[in-house]
């Protein structure tokens, strides 16, 4: 794989694609995609399994060329110029996709060849010093623990030093230290221009995140900040305390003005999409007794399964 000249990225949008589409057989996997990421932002991807999210990101990477739809990355034509776009930008697989019978150095050692880079000793000295590797660079990878083969794939993908990283669910099965660590990164190459979109089931993760987008069943179902995205929903939402609340969340669920009742540790989350009729219904019910109900701001995870409950499943 040869290096090609790098990419001149404007301030402006990296990622700007509109309406593409992917189908496998009768499966719409991908259904009138459009995104647009800035420069420099770390854009996050929430949504449920096979909800068509890594499809997304390989049509975004140059991987996958759409049946419909336009638009560019990084400059580059998502339909004419794919396979330049696959040399422009970092891609971190769901899966450790290096060779766990090389040790760290020569891993990265052999992509610096993949990619015909000239300084492949000083990109790859550099890479071990950045992502903290040096100590370990004679480990073999297929011994290294989760989190450090994280470090690795990331020090991978940076090699070529790439404006956008595509990152896969990328701290899946990682310690909490661990995963911690990889954001504190993540946020240090956005905070130097590079742009990043991510994938996670962590909300905490999708909470530091510039901006986020739902994903389900192949379509976009909300994008923006975090605030914005909890706004759009228009959710109440009541936090409940006290005794029996397993048998308490069965008589909510059957209330009016209720979608769901969630339980967080020693609490009940009960929300609705209507205000008044959710306080009405509960007041009803003449909790106060047994019962501490407040007002609450309506969390992420609130949003994220109320929009995986409205979601239409595009394989049923």
């Amino acid at each position: 794989m040869s290096r090609s000249t790098k990419v001149a990225v404007p301030d402006q949008l990296v990622i700007d694609v509109n309406a593409l589409n992917k189908s496998y057989g009768d499966k719409h996997v991908v259904r009138d995609f459009s995104l647009q990421v800035k420069r420099g932002e770390i854009y996050g991807f929430l949504g449920p399994n096979g909800s068509g999210k890594t499809t997304s990101i390989r049509l975004i990477c140059g991987l996958l060329k759409p049946d419909s739809g336009s638009g560019t990355v990084m400059g580059l034509d998502v339909i004419k110029q794919s396979p330049a776009i696959k040399r422009e930008v970092g891609y971190m697989t769901q899966r450790f996709s290096l060779w766990e019978d090389l040790t760290i150095r020569e891993n990265l050692d052999f992509v610096a060849r993949m990619y015909g880079m000239s300084d492949r000793a000083t990109r790859v000295n550099e890479a071990l010093e950045k992502l903290g590797l040096l100590s370990r660079q004679n480990q073999l990878a297929g011994s290294l623990s989760g989190g450090w083969k994280q470090r690795l794939s990331l020090a991978a993908c940076m090699l070529h030093q790439p404006k956008l990283l595509l990152l896969d669910e990328p701290t899946a099965g990682v310690d909490p230290k661990a995963r911690r660590d990889f954001w504190d990164e993540i946020h240090r190459l956005a905070g130097a221009g590079i742009t990043i979109l991510v994938t996670t089931h962590y909300m905490d993760e999708a909470e530091r995140c510039t901006r986020l987008g739902y994903i389900a069943y192949g379509k976009l179902l909300a994008t923006g900040t975090m605030q914005e995205v909890i706004a759009q929903q228009h959710l109440a939402t009541w936090v409940v305390r006290g005794p029996e609340l397993a048998a308490l969340a069965e008589k909510l669920r059957a209330v009016d003005g209720v979608s769901q009742v969630t339980a967080f540790g020693n609490t009940l989350h009960v929300t609705g999409p209507d205000a008044s009729l959710l306080t009405a219904s509960l007041r009803a019910l003449n909790l106060g007794g047994r019962y501490q109900l407040e007002e609450a701001d309506t969390a992420l995870e609130d949003v994220f399964i109320h929009l995986m409950s409205k979601a239409e499943d595009n394989f049923q």
